[in-house]
């Protein structure tokens, strides 16, 4: 059962400046995982209607964080410390899928990974990522 509701987790996407921008929502949470819908903005777009590497980034980012909270919901203050990128199939002019998943939660490190995919189930991107757990993160 995860600790934080997607109601909290999409609020907390709403209210965030870094995060609204995007226009996230989430679409799944569960213990472990997020997966957030990505709605297609011509303001992160490329030249020919392509959607841009960093929007898949973030969105990976975003729900690996979210993933997180899931299990440690004072971890607000964690930061990724990498995140490595494939990209295998671009999209273009549509909306797209993100999904972190969980791999390790270790006592100092975080590691998960995320794919993005569209609405066929194609897969876009694949991410490695891990974020540092900080003392705080525990505490409840």
């Amino acid at each position: 059962m995860p600790k934080v509701s997607q109601t909290e987790i999409q609020n907390l996407i709403d209210t965030q400046p870094f995060l609204h921008i995007y226009g996230l929502r989430v679409t799944e949470l569960t213990a472990g995982t997020c997966t957030l819908r990505v709605p297609f903005n011509p303001a992160f777009e490329r030249p020919g209607g392509y959607v841009s590497g960093p929007l898949f980034m973030a969105a990976a980012d975003a729900a690996m964080w979210f993933a997180i909270l899931t299990y440690l919901p004072n971890a607000q203050m964690s930061v990724t410390t990498d995140l490595t990128t494939a990209f295998l199939k671009s999209a273009r002019e549509e909306d797209f899928f993100c999904k972190a998943s969980i791999v390790k939660l270790g006592q100092r490190i975080i590691y998960g990974t995320a794919e993005c995919f569209n609405e066929e189930g194609q897969l876009l991107t694949h991410h490695t990522i891990s974020y540092v757990r900080r003392e705080e993160d525990d505490v409840a």
